[in-house]
């Protein structure tokens, strides 16, 4: 088959969302989109998602210099929140929506707000630049792994383990609010940062998961298509 005749048969894949707050969050976004002016356009919500990361990652940097520049950072993964979650839920309640369009421009926009917050966290000296850079590269594959999951499977994956994009935030807003105090703690008396800690358990659990999803994932298509 041809590229152009693969393109124009292209199907949207199914989403799958079973977080933890995946169920009233949507509520909540459903209430906000309804009230919301109608000069307000997803495409704006999308930008907005996209600024307020870089102002994460710019908060982070500069909280070298002043550790209360953590609570700009959570305020931005807010915006984040409302900007990246609510364009998609805008665009379904007034029936404007454009599938192939908003999955391209959402997720790619994704990709380099995780450069940005993990630029600035590797600048904040809260953890190793190394250790930034391994969370994002992990972060990176199970993005590929969900993206190929999509166009091989027709389902795309928006949660693990009960965990989806509102959980890691609100987790990461935890972090920050304890790092603001105590940036670091002991471990078998030993003195380790925080977010060193909190970082090599994501990368670990992040590991964990996308080698799960590619084994089901490969199994799974094995079947469908034996010789």
């Amino acid at each position: 088959m041809n590229d152009t005749a693969s393109t124009t048969r292209t199907k949207i894949s199914r989403r799958r969302h079973d977080s933890l707050l995946a169920r009233p969050e949507k509520q909540l976004l459903q209430w906000i989109a309804r009230r919301l002016p109608g000069a307000v356009t997803p495409d704006h919500l999308t930008l907005l998602g996209l600024l307020a990361m870089a102002g994460a990652g710019a908060a982070y940097a500069l909280q070298r210099v002043d550790a209360s520049f953590l609570h700009l950072v959570n305020f931005c993964l807010l915006l984040n929140w409302l900007g990246d979650s609510l364009d998609g839920t805008l665009a379904r309640v007034r029936g404007k929506l454009r599938p192939r369009y908003g999955f391209y421009v959402d997720h790619v926009l994704d990709s380099v707000g995780a450069l940005f917050l993990m630029t600035g966290l590797a600048l904040s000296g809260l953890t190793s630049p190394a250790l930034a850079a391994v969370v994002l590269v992990c972060y990176l594959m199970i993005s590929i792994d969900s993206y190929l999951a999509a166009h091989a499977l027709g389902e795309f994956r928006l949660s693990y383990f009960r965990l989806g994009p509102t959980e890691l935030r609100l987790l990461l807003v935890a972090g920050n609010l304890v790092a603001i105090q105590r940036p670091w703690t002991r471990v078998l008396g030993e003195p380790h940062r925080l977010f060193d800690l909190g970082g090599a358990v994501a990368a670990a659990v992040m590991a964990l998961v996308l080698v799960v999803s590619i084994a089901r994932n490969t199994l799974t298509l094995y079947r469908q298509e034996r010789v």
